[in-house]
Formats: structure tokens, C-alpha cells, sequence
């Protein structure tokens, strides 16, 4: 295994153990519930905007290394960014797990750390459950997401 590759497990499992923004965020403007079947993980994700700009960012909940950790990492890097900085860092973060080459690893920093889960189609979900959650709080708060479809419920990834 690569030095790197040894790294980013590390970075993830520290995440995964100790996770950042881990609590409800009283005052949220946006709020979310996320579910992945697949893996059963459940999150919640806590999102105060004000003036186009995401404040703070918090999740609570339950599920895998990689879900946990992605979700610790994804609420420290849109803290202070614009709703539409949000959603590029988003849409990267999604083609970096898919495995799109046109993914832009040095404009993710830290995020590069989730560029092997592409070699895991099923840990995608994992990965970017958070992001579907946060990105379904910031558009229609309240709602509640699924990486499986299950009647009213939306489909992510």
C-alpha cells in the first residue's frame, strides 16, 4: 500500500473517531435527514445561512468510516463558503468518488483523501450521502433523502 494511500486512511479513520461539528446546531436555517440503505447509515445535517453564505455546518447520526468521516470533512470546508461555491466543491466532490476524471483533486485539498472510494462503487454512496443531505437541506429544507428509492422519498447517487 502506498504512503499516500496509507495517509488518507488515516485521515479518515481519525474522522471517522472523532468527528468534527458532531452535534445539532441550534439555530439552523436548513436542516436535513439522509438515509443509505445499503449501509445503514443515518445522518442528519444542520446548515445556518445568512447572506448567501453557509455560517456554520453540523451533522448528527449514525454510520460507516467513510460516511462518518466525509461528513466531519464536507462541514468544516463549506463553513464560510457562498450557496454556489457549495455546490461546485459538490459537484467535484461527486465526480472525484464517481471516479470522473475531470475531477479537480487540488481544488478539493482535504476532500482528495475520498479519491479511492471510486474503487468501491458501493462506499460512493457512503461518501456522498452528506453532500446529497446538505445539498437537499440548502434546496427545501426539512426533506428527506435516500441512496435507495422507497416511495416518497428522492433517489441520490
Amino acid at each position: 500500500m502506498s504512503e499516500l494511500r496509507e495517509l488518507y486512511q488515516q485521515v479518515i479513520l481519525d474522522h471517522n473517531k472523532q468527528p468534527r461539528n458532531f452535534r445539532a446546531l441550534e439555530g439552523a436555517t436548513h436542516s436535513a435527514n439522509g438515509h443509505n440503505p445499503l449501509c445503514g447509515d443515518r445522518i442528519k445535517v444542520y446548515a445556518k445561512v445568512g447572506n448567501g453564505l453557509v455560517e456554520e455546518a453540523t451533522f448528527e447520526g449514525t454510520g460507516c468510516a467513510i460516511s462518518k468521516a466525509s461528513a466531519s470533512m464536507m462541514t468544516g470546508v463549506v463553513k464560510g463558503k457562498s450557496l454556489e461555491e457549495v455546490a461546485r466543491i459538490f459537484d467535484n466532490f461527486h465526480r472525484l468518488v464517481t471516479g470522473d476524471p475531470k475531477a479537480n483533486t487540488e481544488s478539493l485539498g482535504k476532500l482528495a483523501v475520498f479519491s479511492g472510494v471510486c474503487e468501491f462503487p458501493a462506499r460512493v454512496k457512503c461518501a456522498s450521502l452528506a453532500w446529497h443531505t446538505l445539498q437537499a437541506a440548502l434546496t427545501r429544507a426539512g426533506s428527506t433523502i435516500s441512496t435507495e428509492g422507497s416511495g416518497a422519498e428522492d433517489t441520490v447517487g
